[in-house]
């Protein structure tokens, strides 16, 4: 989506009195029709319910109610599976009180005899759920010399560190070097094509970590390695429960998408506003690794309407408006009154078909809620004004052909990077966990959100500014960087990668107890920012779809699994 920014008088040649627009040549949408209509049987969805209530019913018997404490890496590792089996949802009450019970036994005991792979699982777990833990307890694991060296047969135990050094902090440098060594040593035994049980858990893990990944397309791929691991013949229940619950979800997100795809086939937007990229599945795609359980339903419908009108915004301000008409829309939307076109002289009609879509969501954001809960939708609006502000920020430095210091790009960089407001929409349909007071943390712009612009902001410029700066676009933070340090462009990709590396273990230190909003809050920022490692991370996934997007897309709304 972050494509963003701005067109200008410059770029816009006068021919005949006919304005000729520049043009990005954006790629049509490639599903066509196929997520336009989806029906599944009452009686089969019926069923499908039921025996999910069944065993889910069985699996708190067999794991939680049963469960002793006496053995705790035991209950890590069924959390574990639980959570990376995606029904961590169905179980959070019974997970949380696990997690405090191991927490407590890691005050009480020293885990002298914990190996590298249970006091690897334990600090990773403990740090998801926001437990302070120590990352010297991998001290122990040093030789003499004060390196790893030992542990290179332990490949069940590199893997769990591997896994784990990706919840650090910043400063962490046992992490770092733990990271660098688990990443070199797993990536050798792949390279050497050894044999091994865990050679496509490992495969899989370098392509994108826990922390990284998101948390569908986690469940799809484990699954599998759940299903051919001795654990699935322990619990056959859990597993069956996974796959029945993914496919049951599945069709729960095909039936969302399909209204969303009638509701953007009838605006017309294809037609009506052909400059803009068609991508309404990829943008459903993206919001369903916000929030994919089943009690966020509303929350995803006002979400893709919101990141839908992002999207067509982004590419007014940088693909297709003068400046002239992005200096009136900007006004009109600070304005924020469908009365305000209708007193302009001349408006062109792309121009009046976006405005009045934006308004006419937002009114209807406001129906879906009760009335206590319109400040909820305000803060959605105030951001997207503040987001139209920054686009024309930068339409303004491309207008006066002003290149901007790094430092100054980034503090408007990081607001038209969109995560912000896509933030603050994501929470509109959130219901009662969204209140003022999160609101009110939202407003001071919190270390979370801005760590997660960052990440959004710099993956986009480091894989996207050659085709950018090819059709006239703004410098890019890679250029405002090569310009202010004087380094080549190689050394601004590293320092941006760097700054986005230590971004995701700012968005880590949040989540550490006490937190100043609820989990489930802070969670949604860290997935927005996995959205954007998959798509970003080796090419534009979003504007230029290739095989990561479609098959991420497949994945998690095309193919069931096979039950």
């Amino acid at each position: 989506m972050s494509n963003e920014a701005s067109a200008s008088s410059q770029n816009v040649k006068i021919l005949h009195d006919q304005v000729i627009r520049p043009t990005a040549n954006y790629h049509p949408a490639i599903w066509g029709d196929q997520f336009l209509h989806y029906t599944i049987s009452e009686q089969e969805l019926e069923y499908k319910q039921k025996r999910v209530e069944e065993l889910k019913e069985l699996v708190k018997k067999e794991i939680f109610i049963e469960s002793t404490h006496d053995g705790t890496l035991t209950q890590l590792k069924l959390i574990d599976d639980i959570q990376r089996l995606g029904l961590s949802y169905h179980f959070e009450c019974e997970i949380e009180q696990e997690i405090e019970h191991v927490y407590r036994c890691s005050i009480d005991q020293n885990n002298k005899e914990e190996d590298l792979y249970d006091a690897s699982i334990r600090f990773r777990l403990l740090r998801q759920h926001g437990y302070k833990v120590s990352s010297n307890i991998f001290e122990k694991f040093k030789n003499e010399d004060g390196t790893f060296e030992s542990l290179v047969t332990d490949i069940p135990g590199m893997l769990s560190l591997y896994e784990a050094s990706y919840l650090s902090f910043v400063g962490e440098n046992i992490l770092d070097e733990a990271l660098a060594f688990t990443t070199k040593q797993l990536e050798l035994l792949v390279a050497n094509k050894k044999t091994h049980p865990l050679s496509d858990e490992i495969s899989l893990a370098l392509k994108r970590p826990i922390r990284k990944t998101l948390e569908r397309l986690d469940t799809r791929h484990y699954i599998s390695i759940f299903e051919n691991n001795e654990a699935s013949h322990r619990n056959k229940v859990l597993l069956e429960l996974a796959k029945l619950d993914f496919n049951l979800l599945q069709s729960m997100h095909r039936t969302e998408l399909s209204k969303i795809v009638r509701w953007w086939k009838e605006l017309d937007i294809a037609h009506k506003l052909p400059f803009a990229r068609d991508r309404i599945v990829e943008l459903y795609f993206w919001i369903l690794g916000v929030y994919y359980e089943p009690q966020y339903s509303l929350a995803r419908n006002i979400a893709i309407k919101t990141i839908a009108l992002t999207s067509i915004a982004d590419d007014i301000y940088d693909a297709h408006g003068t400046f002239d008409e992005l200096k009136l829309l900007t006004e009109a939307i600070d304005r924020w009154d469908i009365k305000f076109m209708d007193n302009q002289l001349i408006i062109p009609e792309y121009l009046q078909t976006f405005y009045k879509l934006l308004l006419n969501c937002y009114e209807e954001f406001n129906k879906a809620l009760e009335k206590e809960e319109s400040f909820k939708v305000h803060c959605g609006k105030e951001e997207f004004k503040r987001l139209l502000r920054a686009y024309f920020h930068e339409a303004q430095w491309l207008n006066q052909g002003y290149i901007p210091s790094f430092d100054e790009h980034v503090k408007v960089s990081l607001i038209f990077s969109g995560y912000s407001m896509v933030f603050a929409n994501c929470l509109i349909g959130m219901k009662d966990i969204v209140t003022n007071e999160v609101i009110e943390w939202l407003s001071k712009d919190p270390k979370i959100i801005k760590a997660s612009s960052i990440i959004c902001r710099f993956m986009n410029d480091i894989v996207s500014h050659k085709f950018e700066q090819e059709r006239g676009h703004s410098p890019s933070t890679v250029e405002c960087y090569m310009k202010q340090y004087g380094v080549s462009e190689q050394e601004a990709y590293d320092e941006l990668n760097n700054q986005v590396d230590n971004a995701w273990k700012e968005i880590n230190e949040e989540f550490i107890r006490p937190t100043d909003v609820p989990l489930p809050i802070l969670v949604r920022a860290l997935n927005l920012s996995r959205v954007i490692d998959l798509l970003y991370k080796d090419g534009d996934g979003y504007t230029h779809v290739g095989k990561v997007t479609k098959d991420s897309v497949a994945a998690l709304l095309i193919d069931p699994i096979p039950l």
